[in-house]
């Protein structure tokens, strides 16, 4: 017996809620669908579904065993793809990204990518939480800032440039800082980062805003900017639009840090996943144009 037989059953059970509707998808009987799945549980000695008369539910050993023999069947039928030489992206790709950056370029980029590949199933989670890859099952991530990981494999895949700025109504009645010191006295708005970074020469300086208004949306802090409220930095795709029409003006222009990296980043098992390596390949010619021709257009 192999330590296969009754995985393909499994899942389609699992998937399906039905031994019936499983078999159908199978093609076999409900019956052998039904012995495989005994016979599954025996060996792991742990009891995967709930049955009754009416309803097959998965048990709580059961939902984490099929979120693993899902990863395993994906990974078998990709290797099989790929010896086969079929060309066909198979499976589940799962993608997390922050909000502003996945609203505005990233799912769009994906999105053009699914249509290429129509047996892939596309995931995408738009979220400001770290998403740990490995432990939610997840194929990729876009980032920014350093990758500390070590489980973790990181290709850059575009940059994006940061800018300090204010509204012409709070530097009117705060007055503009010419050094950075001054920051200290100034309404500093924070958003996700807990930093913001300077570059005088080659040395980097980095200040923590204190201020009276947080928020882990971009949108939301460069709202709050505009209207008055302080000082923030934030990423050009935000702030670029409102420099245009005057209503933030740029600070401290001679200090801008380092153009920052963007990331794909990917479990290391993933790394000769073929799904994984043309998405990547997809977002290295296409984020960074993109983010380009953001800030030519404003």
């Amino acid at each position: 017996m192999s330590a296969w037989d009754g995985i393909d059953e499994f899942i389609s059970v699992a998937t399906t809620g039905s031994f019936t509707r499983g078999a159908k998808s199978l093609g076999m009987s409900t019956t052998h669908v039904s012995r495989s799945i005994m016979a599954l549980e025996q060996r792991l000695q742990a009891q995967l579904f709930h049955r009754t008369t009416r309803t097959v539910r998965l048990t709580d050993i059961g939902r984490i065993f099929l979120e693993r023999c899902e990863r395993i069947a994906q990974d078998r039928d990709e290797a099989i793809a790929l010896v086969g030489d079929s060309g066909d992206l198979l499976g589940d790709l799962r993608v997390t990204c922050s909000t502003a950056l996945g609203e505005r370029f990233v799912a769009p980029i994906i999105r053009r990518f699914a249509m290429q590949h129509p047996k892939l199933n596309v995931i995408i989670e738009l979220s400001n939480r770290v998403i740990d890859l490995v432990g939610e099952g997840f194929d990729l991530a876009i980032r920014t800032g350093s990758i500390s990981d070590t489980r973790l494999t990181a290709t850059q895949v575009a940059s994006r440039s940061l800018y300090t700025c204010a509204a012409p109504s709070y530097l009117a009645s705060a007055g503009r800082p010419k050094h950075l010191e001054e920051l200290s006295s100034h309404e500093c708005i924070a958003g996700t980062a807990s930093t913001w970074h300077f570059k005088v020469g080659e040395r980097e300086i980095i200040h923590s805003p204190k201020g009276r208004f947080r928020c882990n949306s971009g949108h939301a802090v460069m709202e709050a900017c505009i209207s008055g409220l302080g000082i923030c930095q934030l990423p050009d795709f935000y702030v670029l639009p409102y420099l245009k029409h005057g209503m933030a003006e740029l600070l401290f222009d001679d200090l801008q840090p380092d153009d920052e990296p963007i990331w794909a980043v990917y479990p290391q098992r993933r790394h000769l996943s073929q799904k994984v390596q043309q998405v990547v390949n997809c977002l290295v010619h296409e984020l960074g144009p993109a983010i380009n021709s953001r800030r030519t257009l404003t």
